[in-house]
Order: C-alpha cells, then structure tokens, then sequence
C-alpha cells in the first residue's frame, strides 16, 4: 500500500469520526443541539471518499459514484432514524430536522454540479441532470447496488414525508395549504421518479403529488 493510500485512509477516517461525533452527540448530555449538524458534517467525509475515487492507482479507484451516493444515502437515513425516534418521538419538533437535511441536500447538489468541472474523471460514471452530476443509476451493472440505491432514496423521502402528514393530521389546515404542500413535494417525487423510471419521472412526480394531495383533504380538517 502507498504511503498517499494511507494517508488518505487516516484522512477519511478521521472525517467519518467527527461525522460519527455529531451522530451520537446527544450521549453527551451537553443539552445542546449540534446533532443536527450531522447532516452537513457528513458532507465532508462523503465528498473526499468521491475525490479519492478519482485518483488513479489508489485503492479507491474502483468506488463508484453511485457507491459514494449509496453511503451518503444510507447515512442519512440512519440520521433521519436517529431524530424520529430519538427527537420527534419526545417533542414532535421536525421543523430543525427537515431544515438541516434539506440544507445538506442543497449544499450537495451544488458540489455535484462544481466539483465534477474540477475533477473530470469524476463525470465517467455520473449523468448531467439539469447543471448537477448524478451518479449513473441505471447503467450501472450491478443491480443489487441500484436496488440499495433506489430503496435508500424512496426511504429517505418517506423519512422526511411521514412526520409532516402525522403533524397535520386531524389539525385544521385550509386548500390553499394543502396545495402548496403538495407542490413543495413535487422537486423529491420528481427524483425518485427518476431514480426508479426516469423515462416518466415527470408524470410519476405529478401522480405523486395528486395522491399526496388527496391525502391530505382526507386525514386534515378544513379551516
């Protein structure tokens, strides 16, 4: 093993501990609310296992894009688990919850749309979808890693979709809020619908958005 590869094992390492720090920072019992920060934290460790997957003749060479995504993904779902369970279960707060994770989602996109202009072997297994590079789901060969993906992805928005319908249930909430909830929810059923049929992502994304909508009207009271 070269002496860079070990370097960059140390280096990784050392960025999914402090990641791992933020997970479990509430055993602490510092009363604080830095475990939140897992969801931009993560980003860290994640981005720089994309890098070395980059360098040619690392042991890293072999990670694809999508097994870096598939990580992250899977990661964020177990911080998804650890609040639902560990914070929502107690206080029924999930406003903090969804603001970080969508602000990790959003701080990623824009590095998948900058980093793969700076490092060009990166865009050998991602797609351009808009001005973002996305790991390429559907070409790659092994369908056990993009079942894991497409699951990992559909569960994470159920993560993030489940307390929010829990929430209103019952509770009095007019049409035009309903509406806009559901079209809030149109930019993540516009992905899965890609991750799972990207030839009727858009129509899919709608379909959902209509059944999220119905929904709605049925478990919420008018005002």
């Amino acid at each position: 093993m070269a002496d860079m590869d070990i370097i960059n094992i140390v280096l990784l390492v050392t960025f999914f501990v402090i990641f791992s720090v933020f997970f479990f920072f509430d055993l602490f019992k510092r009363n604080e609310k830095y475990a939140y920060l897992a969801y931009i934290i993560l980003l860290v460790p994640i981005n720089y296992l994309w890098y070395l997957s980059s360098i040619n003749g690392s042991i890293f060479e072999s990670v694809t894009s999508l097994i870096v995504f598939l990580i992250w993904f899977i990661l964020l779902d177990l911080c998804l688990l650890r609040d639902l369970i560990f914070v929502y279960r107690k206080n029924k707060e999930f406003d903090d919850i969804l603001l970080f994770l969508l602000l990790g989602l959003f701080v990623q996109l824009i590095i998948s749309a900058i980093i793969p202009h700076l490092i060009i072997a990166l865009q050998d297994d991602t797609t351009l979808f808009l001005f973002f590079f996305l790991p390429n789901i559907h070409l790659d060969p092994n369908l056990g890693l993009r079942l894991a993906f497409q699951i990992m992805a559909t569960l994470m928005v159920a993560l993030a979709i489940i307390p929010m319908i829990l929430d209103i249930k019952d509770e009095e909430v007019s049409l035009p809020i309903i509406v806009l909830i559901s079209v809030i929810f149109y930019l993540p059923f516009l992905y899965l619908g890609y991750v799972w049929f990207p030839e009727a992502m858009w129509v899919i994304a709608f379909l959902m958005c209509v059944v999220l909508f119905i929904l709605l009207l049925i478990i919420t009271k008018s005002s």
